[in-house]
């Protein structure tokens, strides 16, 4: 094996560890070989938006900006163990939109009610004092706006293959069908909706302790070796160099409008475009 052939196999063994686990191969077998029907084909947008490389890039943003919801950030804080296993938190958020995205109708139906027993058995209070619920429909619409807005986002800026304005009102359609089996009431169905859905949130919005901590974790800390690093900290610029300029002020990060053109985008299309070379089959 020439040492390029070696170098593509172990970027791909690294990544795929990272977002799958150890068992990659099994639960892509048991995702896509699985015979049966299916929500969505190839030729849908949800099927080209969540293969490709950019939701990396939309994972750190959505976890950012879900950050800045007291209620929700203090659920996530108190009992999904991101702290002490935020790879598990990642393989597991990774194994729900494969499953949901790609697997046969009744995999994806057994994985949308096993969540929704999970999220009926949380509740408790933010350090103010506000109670919450996991299956707040207000809540559960926030986790879903603020991924659907990163996974789109990120898509437009760094994707392989770029919607049309008629695939990315697709796009948020067809996102909404998963959401609302999770719980969520009224979710969004074009982009403008999405847009007006986070802007009603805004106002509720705003930096807490657990909001830095996650911060901390996703932007100083990464539990990652430093070859890692390198390549997950030009992701995290371009995740920081999509976010709503609103949202970068109350996560106390600087709004740097030239460097975020001239460095960081191009930075991350370059990584992502590594990416992709690593993943796709020789």
């Amino acid at each position: 094996m020439t040492f390029i052939a070696r170098l593509r196999t172990g970027m791909a063994a690294v990544v795929r560890r990272r977002i799958a686990g150890p068992d990659f191969e099994a639960a892509h077998t048991r995702i896509f070989e699985a015979a049966g029907p299916r929500w969505f084909s190839p030729e849908d947008p949800i099927w080209r938006v969540h293969a490709d490389a950019s939701m990396f890039v939309g994972g750190i943003r959505a976890l950012l900006l879900q950050s800045l919801h007291p209620r929700a950030m203090a659920a996530v804080s108190q009992h999904s163990g991101f702290r002490g296993d935020p790879w598990g938190r990642l393989q597991r958020t990774s194994a729900f939109l494969a499953t949901t995205t790609y697997g046969t109708v009744p995999a994806a139906e057994r994985m949308i009610t096993a969540i929704n027993r999970i999220h009926s058995r949380i509740e408790g209070h933010t350090a103010d004092g506000l109670p919450y619920r996991a299956d707040e429909p207000e809540l559960l619409a926030w986790v879903h706006v603020a991924e659907i807005d990163s996974f789109l986002t990120t898509h437009d800026q760094f994707g392989a293959s770029p919607l049309s304005a008629t695939e990315r009102d697709r796009y948020v359609e067809q996102a909404a069908g998963t959401a609302r089996r999770l719980g969520v009431l009224e979710p969004p169905t074009t982009v403008a909706e999405l847009a007006d859905a986070l802007a009603a949130y805004r106002p509720g919005l705003r930096m807490t302790d657990e909001a830095r901590e996650a911060r901390e974790l996703l932007l100083k800390h990464p539990p990652l070796s430093t070859f890692e690093q390198v390549g997950y900290r030009s992701m995290t610029a371009g995740a920081i160099a999509t976010l709503p300029i609103w949202s970068r002020a109350m996560l106390e990060l600087p709004t740097l409008p030239i460097t975020d053109r001239v460095i960081s985008r191009p930075v991350t299309r370059t990584t992502l475009a590594g990416l992709r070379w690593a993943l796709t089959p020789a």
